[in-house]
């Protein structure tokens, strides 16, 4: 059901006009929807660049966005749509009946479900984490939104802060992370999808990931080909010409492409949203940020001890 029309849609609803029923989505050619976290959009873009596709997309919010006013609509394009191409998200998501698997169940009878996997990738940036606490489970840190171990090791007084990134690791252990990293990804693949993608990590080096949620346009593109297959449809997805997941690239440290064997330039500090920040800043802001919030030192402590033990075994112990 479209907005009213004595509403004036906000910027928002207006750039997801055709999920909104602000703009007709026509039915031929058949309408694939795509469900997912950030990641979602950036495939559906790769396959948009199919030339002369069989089929059409909408663009749509991410799973976390969602609201109970969404659910209808997302339940009105789900009807329509021939195909239904869906991370892994479980039911009940943020209280709202939008899991992968309450989503088919408002397919048309004869429409297919292709799942694909939840990137996540830490072999170029093993110090990188997500944490969530109950307190504030959608909290990210200051700065930039990742949470840095070596800035958590700090907060928690085990480091000291002028000497946050000046333990060594060993090249065996950014290995034995990268593998461990690929691993996971692999067995959540098995376990949930239609598709993989951890396959090909290796062998896109340093364009693999901008962070360790943020997949880089050569993984994109191989994902979109293999979700394509995988809905029966013999095309390759194309390169839109712009990177996608832009907003932020992590520091790329000369450590971790001398152990992986990049061949890249290091990257000493951040960008985000196109500017450089430098990496003394965000750590500076973020042992601000865990002064304020000490629950979320606690959880990354706990949540990340294996990957501590692995990295830093000395100060870990």
């Amino acid at each position: 059901m479209p907005l009213s029309a004595s509403t004036e849609p906000d910027g928002r609803t207006r750039h997801y006009g055709e999920f909104y029923g602000l703009d007709p989505v026509p039915d031929d050619p058949p309408l694939w929807i795509v469900l997912g976290n950030c990641q979602a959009e950036a495939v559906r873009v790769m396959l948009d660049q199919v030339p002369d596709a069989p089929f059409r997309t909408v663009r749509m919010p991410p799973v976390h966005e969602l609201d109970s006013a969404d659910v209808r609509h997302l339940a009105e394009l789900a009807g329509r749509a021939s195909v239904l191409l869906a991370q892994p998200v479980r039911d009940d998501y943020r209280d709202l009946p939008i899991g992968t698997n309450q989503v088919a169940s408002m397919l048309p009878e004869h429409a297919r479900v292709v799942r694909w996997p939840v990137f996540r990738y830490s072999g170029l940036y093993p110090f990188q984490v997500i944490v969530r606490h109950p307190s504030d489970p959608s909290a990210s840190p200051a700065g930039a939104p990742y949470h840095d171990l070596r800035t958590v090791l700090v907060a928690a007084g085990r480091v000291a802060s002028e000497e946050w990134r000046a333990a060594p690791v060993a090249p065996e252990a950014l290995r034995a992370n990268a593998e461990a990293s690929i691993a996971e990804l692999a067995r959540r693949e098995r376990r949930d999808c239609d598709v993989a993608i951890s396959d090909v990590l290796t062998a896109n080096g340093a364009d693999a990931a901008h962070t360790i949620n943020h997949p880089g346009n050569p993984v994109l593109l191989e994902l979109a080909t293999r979700i394509l297959s995988a809905a029966g449809v013999d095309a390759a997805a194309a390169d839109p010409g712009r990177v996608l997941l832009d907003s932020v690239h992590t520091p790329l440290e000369s450590a971790v492409i001398d152990a992986l064997d990049l061949g890249a330039a290091p990257r000493p500090d951040w960008v985000i949203g196109g500017s450089v920040v430098a990496a003394e800043e965000i750590h500076r802001r973020q042992l601000q940020w865990y002064a304020e919030h000490p629950a979320f030192v606690d959880a990354a402590l706990t949540r990340h001890a294996d990957t501590l033990s692995l990295l830093l075994p000395e100060v870990d112990s």
